[in-house]
Order: C-alpha cells, then structure tokens, then sequence
C-alpha cells in the first residue's frame, strides 16, 4: 500500500515540477518579448524607450507587465478581416 502513495506523490511531484518549469518558461518569454517590442516600438520617444528598456531589464516581470499595459501604444485603426 504505501508503494502506490508513494508512486502517486512522487507523480504528483513531478507534475508540480513541470507546472512550475513551465510557467517559468512561460514567463522567460514574455520578458523577451516585451524586452525586443520595447527595443523596436517606433510610438515611443528615445527617452521613452531608453527607459522602458532600463525598467524592464532592472524589474523583470513587474516592468514588462506594465509595460504590456501602459507602455505599447494601442492600435488606432481596427483590425482588417
């Protein structure tokens, strides 16, 4: 009996393990992407820019977060079907 409880947790485990790389990895490449749009977005000034870029490679995930939010200018004609 405590073989099958220990094969489930350790299952169990494993998943966890792999949520947590994924999510990981997940997060690794919304900060390069907001990184390289930050590098490459013509809507904003060099100052803008410069500081966006120091923000999000000094703040991680929280200055490209807001970054997503506030800092990439929004569309101003609609999307073409």
């Amino acid at each position: 009996m405590f073989g099958i409880l220990g094969a489930v947790g350790a299952l169990a485990s494993l998943l966890i393990v792999l949520f947590i790389a994924g999510f990981g990895i997940a997060l690794c490449v919304f900060w390069i992407w907001m990184l390289v749009d930050a590098i490459r977005n013509k809507g904003l000034t060099d100052g803008e820019k410069i500081g966006w870029v120091l923000a999000i490679v000094f703040l991680h995930f929280l200055a490209a977060l807001l970054y997503f939010f506030i800092g990439r200018p929004k569309r101003t004609m609609p999307i073409q079907a």
